[in-house]
Formats: structure tokens, C-alpha cells, sequence
């Protein structure tokens, strides 16, 4: 099977814009989502609030431990039966965001658990508020450990965009096996679809491997 280029180049623009519109966008909400909610869920858990953090530690468990596949059929198409219907790329947003805000809780938790107990005692001390207590002493002393962490993770969730398909989002991966099955040749439109991964997430782990080296000799 030859490569051929003027094929490759006819499909690259449609490629790219389905990277713009659906993966790309998809990441970004999705790793707003789950850095936000996950946020939420490590401070609920770490106060102990009677019954909603044992209920956010039970619905963690089971987001993660079912497949991500399973968690977007039943955003999209059970829902509908109970009367809320989603657009397919509000459904992925959600199913993707929710998915990884289960493992985001953790990491805001261990930086939480690594900031020194003296800040917590001095905080108690001076008799600050709570939301002073966390806003100002503890979240920035326990994001600043915790953001390579974080950035690893949405580059995971990139990766598994292509799992939108299954709820009818035209993304990346998609629109590649779209273009290869009207013309019956997928050599160049799923390798530009790989590149195009490639060409985002290399990078970005690059960047996320210095700021991490950056923050260890801080």
C-alpha cells in the first residue's frame, strides 16, 4: 500500500477541524470539569462531612471501577429514558470530566496530605477562618505539588477522546475512519489522525516534565 500525498493532504483540513472543534474542545471542558468537581471532592472528604463524603467515596469507587465506555452509553442513551437528554458533546464533556475528577481527588489529596501540619497549627493558632485556612494556605502550597500530576492526566483524557465516537461526537479518530470508509484506504487519514495526537500531547508532556523538574529545585 503506497502513501499517497495528495490524498493525505485533502483530508488533513478536515482532520484538523474536527481536532479543533470536538477533541480539542472536548479535553479542555472535560479537564476544567474534572480538576473543578475533583476540587470538590477532596475538600468534602478531607472535612469529613457527614453523609456526603461517604456518599462521594462510594460514587468515586464505582466511576472508577467501570470502563469509561460504559459511563458515556449511559450518559447518552440511558438518560434519555429518564427525561434528560444531552447533546453528544455535552455528553462527552460530562462522561469524561466526571471520569477523571475521581482520580484528580486523589492527587489534590496527596498535596493536601503533604502540606506540613505547622501550616494547618499555625493557621489554628491565629484563629483563621476555615475558608482563609484553605484558600490561602493550604490550596497553593498543595496545587503547587500536584500540577504535573494533574497535567499527566489530561493528557490521558486526550487519548481517550476517541472514545466519543461510541455517542456519535465527530472527533479526530472519527472523522479519520469516516474519510477512510468512503474512499476504502485509511492508511493517511488514520496516520495524520496519529500524528496529530502526537504533534499535541508529545509537547505538552515535555513542558509538564520541566515544570515538574522546576518545582522539585524551587
Amino acid at each position: 500500500m503506497l502513501w499517497d500525498w495528495e490524498y493525505a493532504l485533502e483530508s488533513l483540513p478536515v482532520l484538523l477541524t474536527a481536532f479543533v472543534q470536538f477533541t480539542l474542545v472536548a479535553t479542555v471542558l472535560g479537564t476544567l470539569l474534572a480538576a473543578a468537581l475533583g476540587l470538590v471532592f477532596a475538600i468534602i472528604r478531607q472535612l469529613r462531612i457527614p453523609v456526603l463524603a461517604p456518599l462521594i467515596t462510594v460514587f468515586i469507587e464505582i466511576v472508577r471501577s467501570t470502563p469509561l465506555l460504559i459511563q458515556l452509553f449511559i450518559l447518552f442513551y440511558v438518560l434519555p429514558g429518564f427525561g434528560v437528554t444531552l447533546a453528544p458533546l455535552t455528553a462527552g464533556v460530562i462522561g469524561l470530566g466526571v471520569h477523571y475528577a475521581c482520580y484528580y481527588t486523589d492527587v489534590y489529596r496527596a498535596g493536601i496530605d503533604a502540606v506540613p501540619t505547622a501550616q494547618w497549627e499555625a493557621a489554628a493558632a491565629l484563629s483563621l477562618h476555615p475558608r482563609y485556612t484553605w484558600f490561602d494556605i493550604v490550596l497553593p502550597q498543595a496545587m503547587r505539588n500536584v500540577l504535573p500530576s494533574l497535567g499527566n492526566y489530561a493528557i490521558a483524557m486526550f487519548k481517550e477522546t476517541p472514545y466519543l465516537a461510541l455517542i456519535t461526537v465527530t472527533e479526530l479518530v472519527r472523522s479519520a475512519r469516516t474519510i477512510g470508509g468512503d474512499t476504502l484506504d485509511y492508511l493517511e487519514p488514520l496516520t495524520l489522525a496519529g500524528l496529530i495526537f502526537l504533534a499535541a500531547s508529545y509537547p505538552t508532556a515535555l513542558a509538564l516534565r520541566r515544570l515538574e523538574r522546576r518545582l522539585q529545585t524551587a
